[in-house]
């Protein structure tokens, strides 16, 4: 079941995605259509925390109403906005070695070009890139971030007036169900309601500074709408094995990277137990990937301009797209 969180007609309404992902079945208005109304279907948070029953009962509505044109709305026509608008919490993680290696060498690349040191910048070229320090095999590394700053996918993500240096990240990511502590990874898949693909934007300048203080990110990451999360969940039962699914990331319509999300240092089962130790999982939780590698212009030496438009692709989830602006 694909779900997604939508405007239509001035209200905020949930949806099951069908018709090849072009149209959005409204719930609430299905329910009430078989003379009952659910408080289960007046948003995502209240369909997780309702459990498997609401799913069965949504899936029951679609068997029956699915068919009426009146209870279906054109994607293209609807505001589509980021499946969970506000996460109950929010982290990301560093999972993909390739990224992880690549990622710090960037920033150094990107140092030496704002000071014109272009010998410094030859040298580090040139340095291989080394073994994965050994902290990321021993545990999942993940950060906290702003919760409130999320948006859907067709959104215009105002460039922080801080920054001098935009990037996008290519990941895709966990909502979380069923509370819980201490949850062992063989349990851990009763704590996924599905997946979805997420664009971290990030300000690499001001990201670079917060990381010579070891501390972070924060405005490196943190700002009104940098978390981008969509189009849409997709129940792990349509997503079959969650790492072997095929990434790309596209700027202006060009290629910039393909990837896959296979060779994860530690699976989102692994994570909710590393997370849950002596620490309550909430449901409505949302855990990142992290970057697959080359999955940003950090990584490439290629950053975003003015008007760019980027599309991450995420096989069998769908296309998050958004555009970037200067202020």
């Amino acid at each position: 079941m694909k779900l997604a969180t939508f405007k239509s007609g001035g209200q905020e309404k949930i949806g099951i995605v069908h018709g090849s992902d072009t149209l959005l079945f409204d719930l609430a208005a299905a329910a009430s259509r078989s003379g009952s109304v659910n408080p289960a279907f007046a948003s995502m948070l209240a369909l997780i925390d309702a459990g498997e029953a609401a799913l069965e009962q949504a899936q029951k509505l679609f068997e029956k109403h699915g068919k009426d044109e009146s209870l279906s709305a054109p994607v293209a026509a609807a505001e589509i906005l980021a499946p969970v608008p506000e996460p109950r919490q929010m982290r990301d993680g560093m999972l993909f070695p390739l990224h992880i290696l690549q990622a710090p060498r960037g920033q150094l690349k990107l140092a030496a070009r704002a000071k014109g040191d272009m010998a410094e910048l030859a040298r580090i070229e040139a340095e291989p890139l080394g073994e994965l320090p050994e902290v990321y095999r021993k545990q999942p590394i993940y950060y906290i971030t702003n919760r409130f700053s999320v948006r859907g996918t067709n959104t215009t993500v105002k460039w922080p007036r801080y920054s001098q240096v935009m990037d996008y990240e290519l990941e895709f990511g966990i909502i979380t169900r069923n509370k819980g502590a201490n949850i062992s990874a063989a349990k851990a898949k009763d704590h996924i309601f599905g997946y979805t693909i997420f664009n971290d934007f990030s300000a690499r300048d001001a990201q670079r500074i917060e990381m010579e203080g070891r501390l972070g990110p924060a405005k490196g990451k943190s700002f009104d709408g940098g978390n981008v999360l969509g189009p849409w969940i997709v129940t792990p039962d349509e997503i079959g094995d969650p790492y072997k699914l095929k990434m790309e990331a596209r700027v202006n319509g060009k290629t910039r990277s393909q990837g896959i999300s296979e060779g994860m240092l530690f699976s989102f089962e692994e994570i909710i137990a590393h997370i849950s130790q002596d620490e309550t999982l909430m449901p409505g939780e949302f855990i990142g990937s992290g970057t697959v590698g080359n999955g940003c212009g950090l990584e490439l030496g290629w950053y975003l301009e003015h008007g760019d438009t980027i599309e991450l692709e995420v096989e069998k989830i769908g296309i998050l797209k958004n555009r970037v602006e200067r202020q």
